[in-house]
């Protein structure tokens, strides 16, 4: 008896995927501690993830979603730690409003700075996205010591990000560096443990462009 079945693709709409997978995260996270705008971020990390464990880590400060939105709307410049996060991040809605996504961690100057004062692409680069990018938008899904960095810049008063999206991922300082995060009284988002990545930081970043774009 031949058992072989022929499978036969369904034709589905992007946009229907997005809407029936939004239901499901809806339906399977139950009651939550997030505020309705803080809730589309946590949807789109989850979809982004498939993990929700790590949605229901996210810690928002409780003016983070309005400051992106006001950043955004605002033309104020998106710092990247690494290029995975800057090709990422939607740039239409972003340049829609004269803001623009930059990454610094391969600039020559920054490699030769970071090799002149052995230490990391990712500090020195901060160093020099701070220079340009006040009252703008962090975000830091690979690279601990970009965001301790840049946590000490913020309490020294040098550094004045209208946000920092903080989920860096890893063994190494990840956890530490936002649990640091945390504790800083200016707009955040991050979550808690070693989970996170350029996929859930962009996710969160695209959740407060598609909230800007819709304010209007």
């Amino acid at each position: 008896m031949d058992f072989k079945t022929e499978f036969k693709p369904v034709t589905v709409q992007p946009q229907e995927i997005e809407d029936l997978s939004f239901s499901i995260i809806t339906e399977e996270l139950g009651e939550h501690p997030f505020t309705e705008e803080q809730y589309p971020v946590v949807q789109r990390v989850i979809h982004a993830s498939a993990d929700f464990d790590l949605g229901r880590s996210l810690v928002f400060h409780p003016r983070a979603v309005q400051a992106g939105i006001e950043a955004i709307r605002s033309g104020k410049l998106v710092v990247a730690d690494v290029q995975m996060v800057q090709v990422g991040i939607s740039k239409q809605r972003i340049e829609k409003y004269g803001g623009e996504v930059k990454v610094y961690i391969s600039d020559r100057d920054v490699m030769e700075e970071a090799k002149r004062l052995n230490t990391t692409r990712a500090i020195v680069s901060i160093r020099k996205a701070i220079k340009e990018a006040e009252g703008g938008i962090f975000a830091i899904g690979n690279a601990p010591t970009a965001l301790l960095e840049l946590i000490r810049l913020v309490k020294e008063g040098v550094a004045k990000p209208g946000l920092i999206i903080g989920m860096p991922v890893g063994f190494v300082s990840a956890a530490e560096s936002k649990e640091e995060l945390a504790k800083l009284d200016v707009p955040f988002i991050t979550n808690l443990g070693r989970k996170g990545g350029s996929p859930v930081t962009v996710a969160a970043l695209n959740a407060i462009s598609l909230l800007a774009d819709r304010a209007e």
